[in-house]
């Protein structure tokens, strides 16, 4: 198949030089566009799953973050309210204190359109 594809290229393209005509075969134009759009059928699914694990890592990030404040806050022993992941809230994530009260059992959960992610010693 290939090679009769081969064979008629080079043909249309000395019948072409022949004349003088100057420019692309519709059947060259046509294998360009298939080759495309093979190419996008591949690369489309490859970016949306790409997508969906940065932003599960970027959730998994903001988590750890509201972690190590907690972890900070327990430490030098304060208490942990809202106010202490106020600087992690952006972008829609919402970086919260599930649950705990000590520097061994608090568990920070990180939130985004339904997504969840959890990091601490409590989780």
């Amino acid at each position: 198949m290939r090679a009769t594809v081969q064979n008629y290229i080079r043909a249309e393209r000395e019948r072409r030089e022949e004349n003088g005509e100057k420019g692309f075969s519709l059947i060259e134009l046509i294998i360009v566009v298939v080759i495309l759009g093979i190419l996008a059928a591949i690369a489309i699914p490859t970016f949306i799953s790409i997508q969906g694990t940065a932003e599960t890592n970027a959730l998994k990030a903001s988590a750890a973050n509201g972690a190590s404040v907690a972890a900070a806050a327990y430490a030098n022993n304060t208490a942990v309210t809202a106010d202490s992941f106020k600087s992690l809230n952006t972008d829609s994530v919402v970086v919260t204190l599930k649950s705990g009260t000590t520097l061994t059992d608090f568990c920070v959960q990180a939130a985004k359109n339904g997504k969840t992610q959890t990091s601490g010693p409590g989780c």
